[in-house]
């Protein structure tokens, strides 16, 4: 496996009763990077993401991350590794604060034991970590509300830093704008660039105008498969990219 990337997949196929949702995805994500897995509805991107975070087991295929092979490992093993899912770690606990929540998240790092019964003092420690977090998504008034009383864009929001707080090397999203008004698409935006700037982020993601602004490099699947790749500039200049693409709602 190539040094330069920090995942791979090779081959990766996922069969369902016969019909093949991905097909011979062979995907390098380089280190350090943003890269966006694009496509229409129904070409297999979701399918995709859930096999190499280990939702779902291909059917065919290898699996790479740091250059050891992970594709029957189970998903808590890989984000031991360092390649964590937003919501596969970062659950939010609607009735903990949003302080709280950071705090949960940040403990992870100290060991496997979380300090529930700990007085609010002991815990202080945590604090000046928490709030460099909050002030990255501007979460800090919010500190002392609960996450299920948070409008739904800080609600993301919150989902992202509590899996940043856990320090991963790769972060994976999944349309991490999904649902998002206009200023907090922005908001969000911004945390994934910072947060790129010392790890590697695969995300898949809707909204082309995001993925023209974040992305380093793209892949685009289309029936399963990769139909090309490249840069933004390559990618939506490309004939068959625009073909894939007419009807479906995207420019």
């Amino acid at each position: 496996m190539s040094q330069e990337y920090l995942l791979e997949t090779r081959k990766l196929c996922r069969n369902f009763k016969g019909f093949a949702a991905v097909y011979n995805v062979s995907l390098n994500v380089r280190k350090g990077t943003i890269h966006a897995l694009i496509g229409p509805n129904g070409a297999g991107k979701t399918t995709c993401f859930n096999l190499i975070t280990k939702f779902l087991e291909p059917s065919y295929g290898q699996i790479y991350y740091k250059g050891q092979e992970i594709t029957r490992m189970a998903p808590a093993d890989i984000a031991r590794m360092g390649m964590v899912r937003s919501f596969q770690i970062s659950a939010v606990f609607l009735d903990l604060t949003v302080l709280e929540n950071i705090r949960i998240a940040l403990q992870r790092k100290l060991g496997n034991d979380f300090h529930f019964w700990r007085s609010e003092r002991n815990l202080h420690s945590l604090n000046p970590k928490a709030f460099d977090l909050l002030d990255a998504v501007g979460l800090r008034e919010y500190a002392d509300t609960k996450a299920s009383e948070l409008p739904y864009g800080r609600k993301r929001a919150l989902e992202i830093v509590t899996t940043l707080a856990l320090e991963p090397e790769m972060l994976l999203l999944d349309e991490p704008m999904s649902g998002m008004a206009r200023e907090d698409i922005g908001r969000i935006s911004a945390l994934i660039r910072q947060a790129a700037t010392n790890r590697t982020v695969l995300m898949v993601e809707h909204n082309l105008s995001v993925v023209a602004d974040l992305s380093d490099y793209i892949s685009v699947l289309h029936n399963g498969q990769i139909l090309a790749e490249g840069t933004y500039g390559q990618i939506s200049d490309n004939p068959e990219v625009i073909e894939a693409y007419m009807g479906t709602g995207h420019a």
